[in-house]
């Protein structure tokens, strides 16, 4: 394939990936045509979306400056695309097809070893006992050279080697890290029978079938009940039902499922969709949680729950949970949000079929690998926007709304550590200003204000007399407020950290975020996510990002939008200076 001086994507060496969002306007005769300053004008690149897309099945976005998007192929990344059955080839065509410089040969070479490297080495069942092989002799050689990975098993006289059952994970575990990914083919217990079907008629009397994207995602990760399914993760925008695809593969497996999930609003939401498009009944679906902690055949409780303990050197007291029950299923609800404790414990779970669930497969603390090969590489994803196409999540529209930091605070904000000088922006007090404008710009909207620091959140609650909803809130007070949302008569709610995840607010439609945790990328996809339920009027939903101009806020916010800029979308800057007069107050309309 020829090279094409004129596209987007420049490929390194250090396998950092180049993609221009942009390119110059020419003339008829191929020269650059200004504008009155004399500046060249620039429109977005035609091939940039689809460079874009392409990338993010191999790809991570590390940076999405205006005009310049930097990605990275990790190991990690093509082990990902080797899982959902890209090969070599189809990754060396994507660059070809893109680039506009030849693609480093030393790229390609690391590409075609890493692809090489899945699926190398197998776990398959002998009876009762588990062999690691390869028809690679080699590359068992090489991997027993480590004393990490030999400690882990038993090499017979014949010189086959043995793993036993509580190893898989563990061994998994250890040959990630020397870049080996392992094709767990060993097959699962089966846990105890449990009929699970679909409702064709909820219970509310609306009909009911899972769609096409929800039947595939489950039908991937099923894989027919073969050893070639049973673990992985399932990737779909916040909205898009991913609670319908678990309901979906639970029908499949049928069998007692385990659902842990990040906190008690979501375990009943989850319970409600159960009840509601399951055939199963009250006494069939139980919460294990700090205020009931029943079992049933199907059990759903918290991560906080399973990893509460007395101190930091007593046993986590509810891990038995994992045992109590002959699950057939278990599933990990916003699995990137896994906590190491039961990372710990998944690792001796590898004989139970494992699902996670998730908006985005990154994680903050770069355990990306850990869920590969202790939950499964990813089995299914759709991109947002491609959802977005066809009306299953509303359309959204980003917006930074960048604040100057008063006077007064500049001679703090100056003298304050790095750690500190981010917080003194976060709640830089003419955010407040701010979120009046826009409460008033969107008077008939369903409006979650959302935020990091309790302090700012308490502030901004007295001066609005808005509710607040933290971690402190008791979950009736929490279920009262969310439901007086839902229902219209709560127009604006405070929430924060807290509303994050698995809360289904369905009509809100605005979304304003003044403080964030840092840099972290999966918590600004899970926000906008709060506002991506498709509209009853079909109208579109608002995203504000609320930053200090100039300061750590402003750059961390740049961090923050990474992995929704890869998604496809784009954060309109607007400055609030000329739009705040002397008194503090709004002086004009946004533009």
């Amino acid at each position: 394939m020829s090279l094409r001086a004129d596209n987007p994507l420049i490929v390194q060496s250090d396998r950092s990936l180049m993609l221009h969002t942009v390119r110059a306007v020419t003339d008829a005769r191929g020269n650059p045509v200004k504008d009155e300053q004399g500046e060249p004008l620039t429109e977005e690149h035609p091939r940039f979306a689809a460079a874009r897309d392409a990338l993010s099945i191999f790809a991570e976005l590390e940076k999405s400056p205006d005009y310049l998007h930097t990605y990275r192929i990790t190991p990690v990344s093509i082990w990902n695309a080797a899982a959902m059955g890209k090969k070599a080839d189809d990754i060396a065509a994507v660059l070809a097809e893109f680039s506009c410089v030849p693609v480093p040969n030393s790229v390609l070479h690391e590409i075609r070893q890493w692809v090489g490297r899945y699926g190398l080495l197998r776990i398959e069942r002998r009876g009762e006992r588990f062999e690691l092989t390869s028809e690679h002799r080699d590359a068992l050689a090489d991997v027993l050279g480590h004393e990490s990975i030999r400690k882990l098993v038993e090499i017979d006289g014949e010189g086959r080697v043995w793993v036993g059952p509580l190893a898989r994970g563990s061994i998994k575990q250890a040959l990630i890290k020397i870049g080996f990914p392992v094709d767990d083919r060993g097959g699962y217990v089966q846990g105890d029978a449990f009929e699970i079907s679909l409702r064709k008629t909820t219970r509310g009397g609306r009909s009911f079938e899972p769609r096409a994207y929800q039947q595939g995602a489950a039908a991937a990760f099923h894989a027919g009940g073969t050893v070639l399914g049973g673990s992985g993760v399932v990737v779909l925008p916040c909205g898009a039902g991913k609670t319908v695809v678990g309901l979906a593969v639970m029908s499949l497996v049928r069998e007692k499922t385990l659902i842990l999930t990040t906190n008690t609003v979501a375990v009943r939401q989850w319970r409600e969709e159960i009840l509601d498009k399951t055939g199963l009944g009250e006494a069939d679906v139980a919460e294990y949680t700090g205020d009931h902690k029943q079992v049933a055949p199907v059990t759903i409780t918290t991560y906080q729950m399973l990893t509460w303990r007395r101190n930091k050197t007593d046993a986590f007291e509810h891990f038995s949970l994992f045992s109590r029950e002959n699950w057939g299923l278990v599933i990990y609800d916003e699995v990137h949000l896994l906590p190491a404790p039961i990372f710990r414990v998944t690792a001796d779970l590898q004989a139970r079929r494992r699902l996670g669930l998730t908006a985005t497969l990154v994680r903050e603390d770069g355990k990306e690998d850990e869920v590969f090969c202790l939950i499964g590489p990813k089995r299914y994803d759709v991109p947002w926007k491609v959802l977005e196409g066809k009306g299953f999540i509303a359309a959204a529209t980003c917006v930074e709304v960048r604040v100057p930091l008063p006077a007064s605070l500049k001679a703090i904000y100056a003298a304050a550590s790095a750690r500190n000088k981010f917080r003194v922006a976060s709640e830089n007090p003419l955010k407040l200003q701010v979120i009046e404008h826009l409460l008033a710009r969107h008077k008939d909207g369903h409006v979650l204000i959302i935020g990091q620091y309790i302090d700012q959140l308490n502030q901004l609650s007295r001066h609005l007399r808005v509710p607040l909803i933290t971690g402190k809130t008791p979950n009736s007070e929490r279920t009262e407020l969310y439901e007086a949302f839902r229902a219209g008569r709560l127009p604006v709610l405070l929430v924060s950290k807290v509303g994050n995840f698995a809360v289904d607010l369905p009509e809100a439609n605005v979304a304003i975020q003044v403080s964030g945790t840092f840099g972290s990328r999966q918590e600004e996809a899970q926000r906008l996510g709060r506002i991506l339920r498709p509209k009853a009027d079909g109208s579109a939903a608002v995203f504000y990002s609320v930053v200090t101009l100039g300061s750590r806020d402003q750059e961390f916010a740049e961090k923050r939008q990474l992995f929704l800029t890869e998604q496809g979308y784009a954060y309109e800057i607007v400055e609030a200076s000329g739009w705040l007069d002397a008194r503090g107050a709004a002086a004009e309309a946004l533009p």
